[in-house]
């Protein structure tokens, strides 16, 4: 079973990276963006007999090993069959 895992900082918290990113697309003539936040991408695949242990698994394996639940926030996808991602 595909999954995504999408881990980003909380809204509260400075994002450098995000904000030179910002000021590189301004200076390179990018106006219309007004801000850039950055995260981290994981695929994962997972060998899990339900949907909802899957889900289950995901929380836990985000919580604790993919991000840092102080500062960052984090969001999870179980594509369907019939919505697969390349």
């Amino acid at each position: 079973m595909k999954a995504f895992v999408y881990v980003r900082y909380k809204e509260s918290v400075l994002d450098p990276q995000g904000e030179a990113v910002t000021r590189a697309l301004r200076g390179q003539g990018y106006q219309q963006v007004e801000s850039v936040r950055q995260g981290k991408f994981f695929e994962l695949h997972l060998r899990a007999t339900t949907r909802g242990a899957a889900e289950k698994l995901l929380a836990e394996i985000s919580e604790r090993v993919l991000s840092n639940p102080i500062i960052e926030e984090f969001r999870f996808e179980l594509p369907s069959d019939d919505n697969k991602r390349s």
